[in-house]
């Protein structure tokens, strides 16, 4: 079994298309049609591949999309285990607009899990050894109680693994209150998570020391999207610049950072340096179109570039 254990409950196939100028009520040639795999903690294991390390994926896959999302994902070279569940596997679509350069993205709902299906999921997890880091990352689908990964992070403290959170909601806020190692909010979520409209890098660093002061979370990685991330620890609290690149596209930008965060963690590196190579994966990941995330050669250079600017 990996180290690193990554899990999806709402995986999607991602589809990007372009089409040279978005008009309505017209038929539109497309182009660049691309599936890909996706969803938080299976974007995590892709780039977390990538950058040369291993993890071992857990998503639920029903029904025909499912089947395709299994073979897609195989491809990917990753250890993976999924959970198979009656309702179809969501299909999402990354379109761009080569007029403008516009990107418009169609997020699906998602399936209804049942609770058997979440529960025998529960089930598999409470029984894993020898793992340092249990990964959860995006929305939880339908028939999912909000409490699933409060569940979770219960689960890795019985299992002996760090539990490292992405998502936002009243699902962040109930496995807060469990306790976890880490978590990745925007100001954005932060806000809602603490009821404040307007959510600015001062308030964010207060708010962040209340939730370690608290016994919450032991990290709390504030993302400031272009401008990189404020990281606040019980030893420390510092902002970190992301570095400069010409950005095409934001998908599985996030996922990346954490991927390259998880990734220096497991190889004993400080949280900085984890830090510092997360933004330098995301900002890679930026380089690309649609679903294509980050490459090793370019998320290197930029970390390296960012240490020596530091």
């Amino acid at each position: 079994m990996s180290k690193i254990v990554t899990i999806t409950l709402n995986p999607s196939i991602d589809k990007s298309i372009s089409v040279p100028n978005l008009v309505a009520d017209q038929k539109l040639k497309c182009s660049n049609v691309n599936f890909e795999p996706g969803g938080g903690g299976i974007n995590i294991s892709r780039v977390i591949k990538r950058l040369g390390g291993k993890s071992n994926a857990f998503f639920f896959a029903g029904g025909h999309f499912g089947n395709f999302f299994v073979e897609l994902f195989k491809t990917k070279k990753i250890s993976y285990q999924s959970f198979k569940i009656k309702n179809e596997t969501r299909e999402s679509v990354i379109l761009f607009d080569e007029s403008n350069s516009n990107q418009y993205l169609l997020n699906v709902e998602g399936p209804i899990i049942s609770s058997s299906e979440a529960n025998a999921f529960l089930k598999f997890i409470s029984k894993l050894k020898q793992v340092d880091y249990l990964v959860a990352s995006g929305s939880i689908p339908q028939g999912i109680p909000v409490d699933f990964y409060a569940k979770l992070a219960k689960i890795s403290k019985q299992i002996g693994a760090k539990f490292i959170l992405d998502t936002s909601g009243e699902a962040l806020k109930i496995a807060l209150n469990e306790g976890v190692y880490l978590v990745k909010p925007n100001l954005k979520e932060m806000g809602l998570l603490f009821g404040i409209e307007k959510m600015d890098k001062d308030i964010a660093k207060e708010k962040a020391l209340e939730l370690i002061q608290s016994k919450k979370c032991e990290i709390v990685v504030v993302s400031l999207a272009a401008a990189g991330a404020l990281v606040v620890t019980k030893d420390f609290a510092e902002h970190f610049p992301a570095p400069k690149v010409q950005k095409i596209s934001t998908v599985g930008a996030g996922d990346s950072m954490v991927a390259g965060i998880v990734f220096k963690l497991s190889k004993g590196k400080t949280i900085q340096e984890a830090i510092q190579y997360g933004l330098a994966s995301g900002s890679a990941t930026t380089m690309h179109a649609g679903g294509i995330l980050c490459s090793k050669k370019d998320a290197d250079m930029l970390y390296l570039n960012s240490k020596t600017n530091f």
